[in-house]
């Protein structure tokens, strides 16, 4: 059986964020107000100095090189694949799809919904019947299963490892040489810094080739490259980071729990919990300017990134006050 993605605009689509419509509502100023709609890092990485050059000239090959020679190193990325650099890993979601003639293609859900949205954009079918492509969000969001290599059964995957930087030993990125598979790297959420909008694809030189044509030259700024570069060189923090992750995500865990709602899923950088009506609870966050989000598949699903260091005092109020007004 075969059915047509949804085509959505991309302002319909279900994404986090919303947060001038949540003020709208609520009110208070944007500094009163925690997003934890996303999950993005609150720790961003600190970033370099960027010169003026890095915005005033066209980005150059030794800066492009050089930012690809880390990528290479952080990620272990095999000798036999190549790597593209792009403003974003929705900007190659989006272009993926034209890599191959139109066919069916397996997105198990709940999961990520541009990869259906740009497979239906270039006239794909969903299906689970021998489908042509198969996509795999690796953990996906907002559940955070982790799939397997034996889960990729299609001629062509994508395995998409947006975040999978919390998690590197369960990376796939060894399968990213094999013929007809692309793993997805991105960049802001795990570096908090999703306004760069820099992103990865890796996988067989000819597919990624064809992928670079579709992008077209200079798709990575300056200063992107320059902040992207000095990020993936500083393992220190990368290894620092993902410990305070588990602890902060630990924390988390416990104060939900303990206002009633059970652990669903998630990884450190998002929490997906299930509670007896997620709008309910939704709404009574945000009274207290917390920001989270729901889903419109389920009625019970709320999902929370983490607070910043200073801000989990605003969490904790709000969730006392629940046994009040609950």
């Amino acid at each position: 059986m075969t059915t047509s993605p949804q085509t959505a605009t991309p302002e319909q689509r279900d994404h986090g964020g919303g947060l001038d419509a949540a003020r709208e509502r609520w009110g208070g100023s944007r500094d009163s107000w925690l997003d934890l709609s996303t999950g993005i890092n609150p720790v961003p990485y600190t970033m370099p100095h960027i010169l003026m050059d890095d915005w005033a000239r066209l980005p150059d090959k030794v800066a492009q090189n050089g930012l690809l020679k880390a990528a290479r190193s952080f990620w272990k990325v095999p000798d036999g694949a190549a790597i593209l650099a792009a403003p974003g890993a929705s900007a190659l979601i989006a272009r993926i799809p034209s890599l191959l003639d139109q066919g069916t293609v397996q997105i198990e859900t709940p999961t990520y919904n541009e990869h259906a949205a740009a497979f239906a954009a270039q006239g794909w079918q969903l299906g689970t019947e021998a489908p042509n492509a198969q996509v795999v969000v690796h953990p996906n969001n907002p559940t955070g299963r982790l799939w397997s290599v034996d889960d990729l059964t299609a001629p062509f995957a994508v395995i998409d490892e947006s975040f999978c930087d919390v998690t590197p030993d369960w990376s796939m990125i060894r399968v990213a040489e094999q013929p007809g598979r692309i793993v997805l790297k991105s960049f802001g959420k795990f570096w908090g810094l999703a306004g760069v909008r820099l992103g990865f694809a890796i996988g067989a030189p000819e597919l990624i080739a064809r992928l670079a044509d579709l992008t077209g030259p200079w798709a990575v700024s300056g200063p992107a490259l320059t902040i992207g570069t000095s990020a993936l060189l500083e393992t220190g923090w990368a290894l620092e980071t993902r410990e305070r992750l588990r602890k902060d995500s630990a924390r988390l865990d416990h104060m939900m729990q303990m206002a009633g709602a059970s652990l669903s899923g998630g990884t450190s950088l998002f929490r997906l919990y299930e509670v007896d009506d997620a709008a309910k609870w939704q709404n009574h966050l945000a009274r207290y300017h917390i920001w989270t989000r729901i889903f419109p598949y389920s009625k019970t699903y709320l999902r929370l990134g983490l607070p910043a260091p200073d801000r989990w005092e605003q969490v904790e109020h709000a969730l006392r006050m629940m046994e009040h007004e609950f």
